[in-house]
C-alpha cells in the first residue's frame, strides 16, 4: 500500500460524504460534480481495499470499518490544518485570515459592535465570520474547520479550551397588553412558564429555559417553539406567549418595540456567560488570547452593550 495515490483533497471528500450521507449533497458542498467525487470516492476505496460507504437506493450509510477510517481521515486532515497556523503563529498579532464560529443566538446581536472597532485595530486581520448550532460549530473547530468559536457556556461536546468573555442577564419578554408588561421587575416563580416559547432544538437557549424551569416545563409543544429569536420575538408580538431573551438581542431589535415590552427578571440570576473556545494547543493561542482582549475592551467602550454584558 502505497501513499502515493491518496491527496488530502480526496479526504476532504471521504469527509464530505460521510458529513451528508449523500454523494449529490457532498459534491455541491465540496463544489465538484458528483462523477468526479464519486469516482474519488472510489480510488480510496480501491486503495484502502475496504467499502468505506454502502451505497443503498434510500441514501448513503458508513460501514463499521469505514466508520474507522473516517475518523482517521478526520484526524489527519486536522493535522494538515495545523500547518497553516504553525506557518501564521510567527507572523504578526492577529494578522491573515482567523476563522470565527459565532452561535446563531449571538451573532446578529454582538457581532455588528465588533467589526468596525476590531477592522481598526487590526487592519490586517481577515475574519471570516459562521453562524450555526453549537454543537456543529464546536465540532468544526475540534476538526480544525474554525479557528475559534463564540459560545456560551458550559460547551457540549468536544473538549475545547474555555477562555470567557462576559455574562448576559436574560429577561423576561411579553406582549404590550398582558399582565406582566405593567410590572416594572418581575419574580423568578411569576414567569409564566405554560405560556413559554422554546426555541427549537439545536439552540442552546432551549437549553437555558429548560435548565430554569424544568420541573415546570412540558417541551411536548410544537406550536410554542420558534427556529429563530426574531422568529420568537415575532411570535410574543402576535400574542402567542411569552419567552427569555438575552439583553443583547432586546437591546438591537427594537423594531416591535411597540408591540413586546421586556422586563427585569428577579436579582438577575438568569443569564448564560459567553466565552471563546478553542482546541487545546491550538498553535495561534497568541491571536485568540488578543481577539478576547479585545473583545472585552470594546464591549466596556459601547454604551449600548456595557449594561448588557458584564465582564469576565
Amino acid at each position: 500500500m502505497t501513499l502515493a495515490g491518496l491527496s488530502l483533497r480526496d479526504l476532504e471528500y471521504l469527509l464530505a460524504v460521510a458529513e451528508h450521507l449523500s454523494f449529490g449533497r457532498a459534491a455541491q458542498a465540496c463544489a465538484v460534480s458528483q462523477p468526479t467525487l464519486s469516482a474519488q470516492i472510489r480510488k480510496v476505496e480501491e486503495l484502502l481495499k475496504i467499502e468505506v460507504f454502502e451505497r443503498a437506493p434510500r441514501g448513503v450509510l458508513v460501514t463499521s470499518r469505514g466508520a474507522e477510517v473516517v475518523a482517521q481521515a478526520r484526524l489527519v486532515v486536522a493535522e494538515a490544518r495545523r500547518l497553516f497556523e504553525v506557518a501564521a503563529a510567527g507572523n504578526a498579532p492577529l494578522e491573515g485570515t482567523f476563522r470565527l464560529g459565532v452561535i446563531a443566538t449571538l451573532g446578529p446581536y454582538l457581532v455588528p459592535f465588533l467589526l468596525k472597532p476590531l477592522r481598526a485595530r487590526f487592519p490586517h486581520l481577515r475574519l471570516l465570520l459562521s453562524e450555526g448550532y453549537t454543537r456543529q460549530l464546536a465540532r468544526q473547530v475540534e476538526e480544525g474547520e474554525l479557528d475559534a468559536i463564540l459560545a456560551a457556556s458550559p460547551l457540549p461536546g468536544p473538549e475545547l479550551t474555555e477562555l470567557k468573555l462576559f455574562r448576559e442577564e436574560f429577561v423576561l419578554a411579553v406582549p404590550r397588553d398582558h399582565a406582566l408588561a405593567r410590572v416594572e421587575a418581575v419574580r423568578r416563580e411569576d414567569v409564566p412558564v405554560q405560556d413559554l416559547i422554546l426555541m427549537s432544538e439545536g439552540h442552546c437557549l432551549r437549553e437555558h429555559a429548560l435548565t430554569y424551569y424544568a420541573e415546570r416545563l412540558s417541551v411536548d409543544r410544537p406550536e410554542l417553539q420558534a427556529a429563530s429569536l426574531e422568529t420568537l420575538r415575532q411570535m410574543i408580538a402576535a400574542g402567542v406567549g411569552v419567552s427569555l431573551l438575552p439583553q443583547l438581542a432586546v437591546q438591537v431589535g427594537a423594531l416591535l418595540d411597540d408591540m413586546v415590552a421586556y422586563r427585569r427578571i428577579g436579582d438577575g440570576s438568569i443569564s448564560r456567560d459567553v466565552a471563546l473556545f478553542h482546541r487545546p494547543g491550538f498553535s495561534r493561542i497568541r491571536d485568540v488570547r488578543l481577539l478576547r482582549q479585545a473583545v472585552q475592551q470594546i464591549l466596556a467602550e459601547q454604551s449600548a452593550v456595557k449594561v448588557a454584558a458584564t465582564l469576565a
